[in-house]
């Protein structure tokens, strides 16, 4: 599967630090999105132990594996659970490192992630960064935000349209970091050729509509342009939040690639 993709990350117009931090590695076809918190710059720790810990669980390592079919218990493969592991350990490594220091205690930082391999996203989230799946004209949201207000909407105490300005729509259920044990969501996507994965932070999704974010992946269709329109619409729109977003667009495969791999078989 070829992919183009692309990340970029801005501190907006009200925040004085970026406490965002993300990785965008093709090659392995791992992308990671995550969005500290904490008091001074522990949000910044925060999710650069969750984003260095998410990436050297896997070390290099993008070659199939003789047991790739196999699914565990609930139905996933190893590739997602090899994922869902990543993301485990990081969340370890942000609780033990806020216990050892008390200028971080308490920090944390939301996640959201995606392995991309034999045509098949594994998505692991934890938090309010988001995954979406753009595909012939639609964007359809992947991951559920852990958070107060979601759960009042799921609970029919608040509309999806009051959600969207509720004062308290920041609290977080569920982040790295917080606990020593945590729940990690998980989704398998089967991709095809002209798909997009977004993934981004809060500070997009507060700023810049559902509807814009569709329009922006599928007039620019370029992962770099649309990281840059992206984030530029979030400023515009206020700006209230760091906000990062990576893009991955799925490529159809040419006559001579395939020609190419055949030969290299």
């Amino acid at each position: 599967m070829r992919m183009q993709a692309a990340g970029s990350s801005d501190t907006g117009r009200v925040r004085r630090h970026n406490e965002d931090a993300y990785s965008c590695d093709s090659q392995l076809g791992l992308f990671v999105v995550c969005d500290g918190m904490g008091g001074e710059s522990a949000g910044e720790v925060a999710s650069r132990i969750a984003v260095d810990t998410i990436v050297a669980q896997f070390n290099g390592d993008s070659a199939p594996r003789d047991d790739e079919a196999q699914r565990d218990a609930r139905g996933f493969s190893v590739r997602t659970s090899r994922l869902e592991t990543a993301l485990l350990a990081g969340n370890r490594a942000i609780f033990e490192a806020s216990q050892e220091n008390t200028e971080h205690a308490g920090m944390g930082s939301t996640v959201v992630s995606a392995w991309i391999a034999n045509n098949v996203a594994s998505i692991a989230h934890v938090g309010d960064s988001r995954a979406y799946l753009g595909r012939a004209g639609r964007l359809e949201q992947l991951t559920e935000d852990h958070s107060l207000v979601e759960e009042q909407v799921k609970a029919g105490l608040m509309s999806r349209e009051e959600s969207l300005t509720a004062l308290h729509r920041n609290i977080l259920t569920r982040a790295l970091g917080r606990a020593a044990n945590i729940p990690v969501d998980l989704t398998e996507v089967p991709l095809r050729a002209g798909d997009f994965l977004l993934l981004c932070t809060d500070g997009v999704t507060q700023m810049v509509s559902d509807e814009t974010l569709a329009q922006t992946i599928f007039t620019l269709q370029q992962p770099q342009r649309i990281c840059e329109e992206l984030i530029k619409l979030a400023n515009s729109s206020g700006g209230i939040d760091n906000s990062t977003v990576v893009v991955v667009k799925v490529e159809p495969e040419t006559f001579w690639r395939r020609l190419s791999s055949l030969w290299r078989s």
